[in-house]
């Protein structure tokens, strides 16, 4: 089983043996994580870069940040580790062409939840990776889903590189849209998946019946009340989704980021479960909520029974790759799958498509 897990050597691993120095491109939350593991291995660290235009005699964590150039200049031959996350072209195109010059990992770690998605956790979970990639409905599907699994142990972009796909073939060529589409938006951020799907409902007329968003992070509310159009046709809830109606804690920064995680100013704010909230069968169902992806589909158990097409992502947490395409499969088993990555590194734009 598992023939398609193809590398078994975890990129901590590697970086714990390697001879060659090892240096952190990026500071932030990110590079906090990286070194958190580094000391769990005893990972030797070299040093930090950035960007020439974050370069300004910065200090992180004790070490002087310097420019790549700074560092070619004085060694031959080092290993970088990506710390942040490259989702437009321009960067993705510098750091592949860093890449070129220099061994490149882009270590997972995962954004919510405990532990590194490692080769010994695959084989923890040997029997449902293996049938989530058993019920995929396409071999691009099944080429995606290996090489995320792949670049998720070894950290090589190549494997990402492989697989990103155009985020315009899914509306219309996996997710079929119709002219009285009910659309429930679960972690709307600032309102850019649900501008996707209106621009998409436009090849039948732009005559969606309803789009019923949820994002539960203030700041972000506000960005999503300003960038949607005032309709009747759009209801904006500024709540989290979740299995249940309760209330829960977030963090009131600017980011994503929106549970609460120990740190920092937090606020109340309810949480909806779809179910609830919703009373008609919602036909387009959009799941990035940040980690509380399982909640939110126990949450709207009964618009995936009646059908609803899913767009899920499967990045937060180290199981989403597998306890969700599971669990969605288990509450409606006529659906097919699909798996696509867009444009990121890490593997931060992969999702799961569910369709009749």
């Amino acid at each position: 089983m598992l023939d398609f897990i193809t590398e078994k050597t975890d990129c901590w691993d590697y970086l714990k043996n390697t001879d060659l120095p090892v240096f952190i491109y990026g500071m932030g939350d990110g590079a906090m994580k990286i070194m958190r593991v580094f000391e769990q291995y005893g990972i030797p660290l070299a040093g930090f870069f950035a960007s020439d235009e974050f370069v300004r005699g910065h200090t992180f964590q004790g070490h002087l940040v310097h420019t790549l150039s700074q560092i070619e200049a004085l060694i031959d031959d080092f290993v970088i580790v990506l710390a942040f996350a490259a989702g437009y072209q321009s960067l993705y195109d510098r750091i592949n062409e860093i890449a070129k010059r220099h061994i490149l990992l882009a270590p997972d770690v995962p954004v919510a939840g405990e532990g590194l998605f490692t080769y010994a956790y695959c084989m923890e979970n040997t029997e449902k990776i293996q049938a989530v990639y058993d019920m995929l409905a396409d071999e691009k599907s099944r080429q995606t889903y290996a090489d995320v699994l792949n670049f998720k142990i070894s950290g090589k972009i190549d494997y990402l590189n492989n697989c990103t796909s155009p985020k315009e073939e899914i509306y219309g060529e996996i997710i079929p849209l119709g002219k009285e589409d009910i659309f429930a938006d679960l972690g709307a951020y600032n309102g850019d998946t649900a501008a996707e799907f209106i621009e998409a409902s436009k090849s039948c007329g732009g005559n969606f019946r309803h789009i019923y968003a949820f994002e539960p992070n203030p700041k972000n509310f506000r960005k999503l009340t300003k960038n949607l159009p005032d309709s009747d046709k759009i209801t904006l809830y500024n709540a989290a989704a979740g299995r249940e109606n309760g209330t829960v804690k977030i963090s009131a920064n600017e980011g994503r980021m929106s549970r609460e995680n120990g740190s920092g100013k937090t606020v109340e704010i309810p949480v909806l479960s779809l179910n609830e909230a919703v009373s008609e069968n919602v036909t387009v169902l959009k799941l990035d909520v940040e980690g509380a992806e399982r909640e939110a589909i126990l949450g709207a158990r009964r618009h995936i029974e009646n059908g609803a097409k899913i767009l899920c992502s499967l990045y937060h947490r180290n199981e989403d790759m597998f306890d969700l395409p599971l669990l969605i499969k288990s509450i409606n088993p006529e659906l097919k799958f699909f798996i696509r990555h867009q444009l990121y590194i890490p593997a931060w734009e992969t999702n799961l498509y569910a369709v009749h």
